[in-house]
């Protein structure tokens, strides 16, 4: 790659994820020297390296589509010995012949990963965590259905969320993008956050995970306050601030 090209395209990104959308017209009116041909050729190059997404007449910024601070596989690697303490402790409280459901991300996915042969129902609308538990004899596994962001890699839109309403779980766990004392649990997606919000409707139990890195600031779309959630399950991060709003609201901070 030449250092003009490199330019051109570092340029196209900051473009994008500035505006979260554009338009063809818009990329040419910042490149105005570069012909369209070259202009296509580098949206498509773009989006293979999954930096923007390509859309009819235009790009989108991999944030705006994903409605996620990143891609699954970057958060995945982020923080690993936090979410592998969290999860440790979260598969204690999965019981044996008993109906959970496993939301998707990266501390979730690592979560599946714990859960023993045991016999047990178990929900989920990510591609990870069936993965992970497909390696599994005795949980029975069932995939809501429905659209697939490529970039969470897990299914999204109504029709999983009235599947959702057909279920009863004992336990579900989910995980949270950020937690402010004036939003309560959020997201980036809002899809993702009416999904969490309707299996925490159909749970007895409902249980958070989350790392101290995720108290503070304000997420986009809003899961829940502290008074649906039965237990929070972080590391020693978490601040002396949220752990006590979780006492007050008597929720377990494991």
């Amino acid at each position: 790659m030449t250092q003009e090209m490199h330019h051109r395209r570092e340029r196209i990104v900051e473009l994008v994820n500035r505006q979260g959308s554009v338009s063809f017209a818009q990329v040419k009116q910042e490149l105005p020297g570069v012909s369209e041909m070259t202009l296509r050729t580098d949206l498509k190059a773009l989006d293979a390296e999954r930096r923007i997404v390509r859309i009819h007449g235009g790009a989108r910024s991999v944030g705006y589509v994903v409605g996620t601070d990143d891609l699954l596989d970057r958060r995945t690697v982020r923080n690993v010995e936090a979410k592998e303490a969290i999860a440790a402790k979260a598969v204690a409280l999965v019981r044996p012949d008993s109906c959970i459901c496993i939301d998707s991300g990266s501390t979730t996915t690592a979560l599946a990963a714990r859960i023993p042969d045991e016999r047990l129902l178990a929900f989920t609308n990510s591609l990870t965590v069936a993965g992970e538990l497909a390696r599994l004899a005795n949980p029975q596994t069932h995939v809501f259905g429905g659209t697939l962001n490529r970039f969470s890699r897990c299914m999204n839109g109504s029709a999983v969320v009235e599947a959702v309403r057909d279920a009863h779980f004992d336990t579900f766990f989910f995980g949270v993008t950020n937690y402010s004392d004036s939003m309560g649990f959020t997201c980036g997606s809002e899809e993702e956050a009416r999904f969490k919000r309707a299996c925490i409707e159909q749970a007895d139990t409902v249980v958070a995970l989350m790392d101290g890195s995720k108290v503070g600031p304000r997420g986009t779309f809003r899961i829940c306050g502290l008074d649906a959630v039965d237990a929070v399950v972080g590391d020693d991060g978490l601040p002396a601030g949220f752990r006590e709003a979780c006492s007050e609201h008597g929720v377990d901070v494991l």
